[in-house]
């Protein structure tokens, strides 16, 4: 795929054209989904959300307490819930949570109702990036970055099969993105 340049960018992986609309941001805990998301919603004029911030607002408990205390499941429920109420929405840059592509129909939403981005970048990049949070139940184990690889190899399929674009998590690469929106955005 061109970019907004006309350059080649190698980093950026097309399973459809680029539209207009919303952009939904997937990958895994510390690909700079909510960070990276702030930056294009800027950029674009759009409004920014982050499906875990809403879920923890809307329910007045963090994830770690809902893993806590109704499990992996009923987090994935409840995820379910707010992610079919987020995707409804019109021009926003929604961040997902890391596991959000686990369930069929939150793929299927995704897909129906935005770009769907998937920002990559290998375990030990991720690793790099939140190793000093504690606020990822999932990673709250002996060996952090082990589980952290694991989740990459149940996941990256579901995020490539769900995203219309696949983009290294760089800052670079993303902004890069960005430009190619604008371009969109500003023509007919």
């Amino acid at each position: 795929m061109s970019d907004a340049t006309g350059g080649e960018s190698a980093a950026l992986h097309a399973n459809a054209p680029l539209r207009r609309g919303n952009l939904f941001l997937v990958g895994l805990p510390g690909a700079g989904k909510s960070t990276l998301g702030r930056q294009l919603a800027r950029r674009l004029h759009k409004q920014f959300i982050d499906a875990d911030a809403e879920l923890e607002q809307r329910l007045g408990v963090s994830i770690p307490t809902i893993f806590e205390i109704e499990g992996e499941a009923g987090f994935r429920d409840r995820e379910e819930a707010v992610l079919a109420d987020l995707t409804a929405l019109a021009n926003v840059v929604l961040s997902t949570g890391g596991g959000a592509v686990l369930r069929p129909d939150n793929r299927s939403r995704l897909r129906d109702n935005g770009t769907v981005i998937y920002l990559h970048a290998e375990p030990s990049t991720l690793w790099g990036r939140i190793r000093h949070s504690r606020n990822r139940p999932l990673l709250q184990t002996a060996d952090p970055l082990a589980r952290l690889a694991e989740l990459y190899r149940q996941r990256d399929a579901l995020y490539r099969e769900t995203a219309t674009h696949v983009v290294e998590s760089d800052r670079g690469e993303v902004m890069r993105l960005v430009r190619i929106f604008e371009a969109i955005s500003e023509g007919p």
